[in-house]
C-alpha cells in the first residue's frame, strides 16, 4: 500500500534512513501508534514525511515530520476545524498526542 496516496513507491526503510539517530525511535513509536489504532489506517510515505490515513477514503489524520531533534506532528480530525500542529521532543511524554490521535483517528470520516 505504500505510495498509494502520492503515486511513490518509497517505503518506510527507504524513509527511516534519513532519520537522525535521536528521533528515530520516536517516529517509529508514533507510526506503531497509529497502526494500532485500526487495521484500515494506511500509511503514505513522502519525500520528508508520512501521512496516515483511515481506509481508502484517503482522509488523512496525522501527518508526521522528523525534524533534527524532534516531530512536527499535524493532527486532523475534521476538514473544517483547524490542524492541530504539535512539535514532539524525543524525551516527552506521548501520552497527550497519543490522545490526539485517538481523537483525530476516531472522528476523521
Amino acid at each position: 500500500m505504500d505510495g498509494l496516496i502520492s503515486g511513490h513507491t518509497r517505503t518506510y526503510d527507504d524513509f527511516k534512513k534519513q532519520l537522525s539517530p535521536k528521533v528515530k525511535p520516536l517516529f517509529d513509536e508514533l507510526r506503531n501508534f497509529c497502526f494500532s489504532l485500526g487495521s484500515n489506517v494506511l500509511e503514505d510515505v513522502r519525500m520528508h514525511r508520512i501521512v496516515f490515513c483511515k481506509s481508502m477514503t484517503f482522509r488523512y489524520f496525522a501527518d508526521i515530520e522528523p525534524q533534527r531533534e524532534s516531530v512536527i506532528a499535524k493532527i486532523r480530525k475534521d476538514r473544517k476545524e483547524p490542524i492541530k500542529e504539535i512539535e514532539i521532543k524525543a524525551d516527552q511524554n506521548l501520552d497527550e498526542i497519543k490522545s490526539f490521535l485517538v481523537d483525530a483517528y476516531s472522528n476523521i470520516h
